[in-house]
């Protein structure tokens, strides 16, 4: 698990990661259900050939199919990655072999191994719920950060299901489970995502729900309460400490994916609103410093929701005569430049001109499949589903799209069912060109896809140490 020399896929910079070669594999977690047949089968991480002029490019070329049925596999992450060359790293020469997959329904946590065949991942090791209740207290993994000290895992919540949620460490050689990151947590209950400003000492939470808010899909009833997370919460880095909770209003419902500049010098970052209960609009918001030591946060994107006639839609949103945007991700361009916000309900994929990070310019849009609109893909037809997570190659001119969110939730808004695909669109950064690729489409065929790493590292998966 360790070299003489640093892993030559980590990047002292941005820069750096965005002139090395391109990717060449994606790795795309899929999800089955019941809805998807006899709900016998088990969830698994598959293999995309990405590699021009291959025989297989743009299929499915790996798999590996997780020992337990149920897992319902969601967010993943490397073992290690750039933040190793910081200077107080203690792991420098790690490597980055090794896929952490968590399971969010079963609290499982799933060491793989690409390293000696990356098309062949190996199943390596399994690290229990009862392991991460007993030493941490938290289940239901969600999001899988590769820092310069260990691995930082986001949770919901506790094992009965409630709270409070946050954050545990896994060692990132044997994957041992450390313990809960937080020394003092202050008000902060709800959890989703974990991320850092890495020159700041500054780490970031955001908030979803606790795991009974949410597996079985969204409340009504806590939704228009405002029981769901409109938090973001700030804390010093190293002493584990929690700083300053920001509400950016009840109505702001489901606060998501960070997004931190990857420069190191640049202390700020884009954070996504999935609804607003006063209008079903969506958000992006952009925190920073405001100016006395503490952070601001502030609206930067509003999204507005497209009339529908309720007729076309499913019956939690038939009362609202509208189709909601639903922001259920974004990502930061690696040179900080361009947003790409997707938006679950309306079926499109925005992006934005962020090189003034107060004020966003729309550059771009794409349009597939969405509640309503269906809107096709060139190689396919019409699809269903819509645009939900999204990753960015390292130079900007890949994006890559997955159609599924989360089995209850696509039950919800997809009632007819989810046809999973994953689609590629080319880019030209913050201007230009913007469109999909009509060649690029990989079916699975009843599966449901959702996150997607690269081979090499990504936009939203490394940290930088220096700018």
């Amino acid at each position: 698990m360790s070299t003489w020399k640093p892993d030559p896929t980590f990047y002292a910079s941005p820069g750096l990661a965005a002139a090395a070669p391109p990717e060449e594999l994606a790795y795309v977690v899929t999800l089955n259900t019941p809805s998807n047949g006899d709900g016998a089968h088990p969830d698994a991480l598959t293999v995309v050939d990405l590699k021009p002029g291959s025989s297989t490019y743009g299929t499915t070329v790996g798999r590996l199919d997780m020992p337990n049925v149920g897992d319902e596999l969601h967010h993943f992450g490397w073992n290690a990655c750039s933040s190793a060359l910081c200077p107080w790293a203690p792991h420098p020469h790690t490597e980055r072999r090794y896929f952490l997959v968590p399971g969010l329904r079963s609290s499982r946590i799933h060491v793989i191994d690409v390293k000696d065949d990356p098309t062949q991942p190996k199943l390596v090791k399994v690290i229990e719920a009862e392991q991460i209740a007993k030493r941490t207290g938290y289940s239901r993994p969600h999001t899988i950060h590769c820092g310069p000290d260990g691995l930082y895992v986001s949770a919901l919540g506790a094992p009965d299901g409630n709270g409070p949620g946050g954050v545990f460490l896994l060692d990132h050689d044997s994957f041992d489970v450390l313990g809960q990151w937080e020394i003092d947590r202050g008000p902060q209950e709800l959890a989703y995502d974990v991320w850092w400003n890495i020159g700041y000492d500054q780490l970031l939470t955001s908030e979803w729900g606790f795991p009974n808010q949410v597996e079985g899909g969204i409340i009504p009833e806590l939704l228009l309460g405002g029981k769901y997370g409109h938090q973001l919460h700030v804390w010093d880095l190293k002493k584990r400490r929690h700083k300053q909770a920001i509400d950016l209003g009840a109505e702001h419902q489901m606060v998501l994916e960070l997004r931190p500049a990857h420069d190191p010098t640049k202390p700020y970052g884009f954070v996504g609103v999935v609804v607003s209960t006063a209008d079903l609009s969506a958000s992006v918001w952009l925190w920073h410093p405001d100016g006395n030591g503490g952070v601001a946060a502030k609206k930067v994107i509003t999204i507005p929701p497209e009339p529908a006639h309720e007729d076309e839609l499913p019956p939690a949103l038939k009362p609202f005569g509208a189709v909601p945007p639903l922001v259920t991700d974004i990502a930061l361009s690696v040179d900080d430049s361009t947003l790409y916000v997707s938006l679950w309900g309306t079926g499109e994929l925005k992006r934005f001109d962020v090189r003034d990070p107060h004020n966003p310019v729309e550059t771009g849009s794409v349009r597939i499949g969405g509640i309503v609109q269906r809107s096709p893909h060139p190689a396919s037809g019409a699809v269903n589903g819509g645009p939900q997570m999204v990753e960015v190659s390292r130079d900007g001119k890949r994006v890559y799209l997955t159609n599924s969110l989360y089995a209850s939730w696509d039950a919800q808004f997809y009632p007819d069912g989810i046809d999973g695909w994953l689609v590629k669109i080319d880019s030209d950064g913050a201007g230009g060109r913007f469109d999909l690729d009509p060649e690029f489409f990989v079916s699975y065929d009843g599966e449901r896809p959702h996150q997607v790493r690269l081979q090499g590292g990504d936009a939203s998966s490394d940290s930088y140490c220096f700018p």
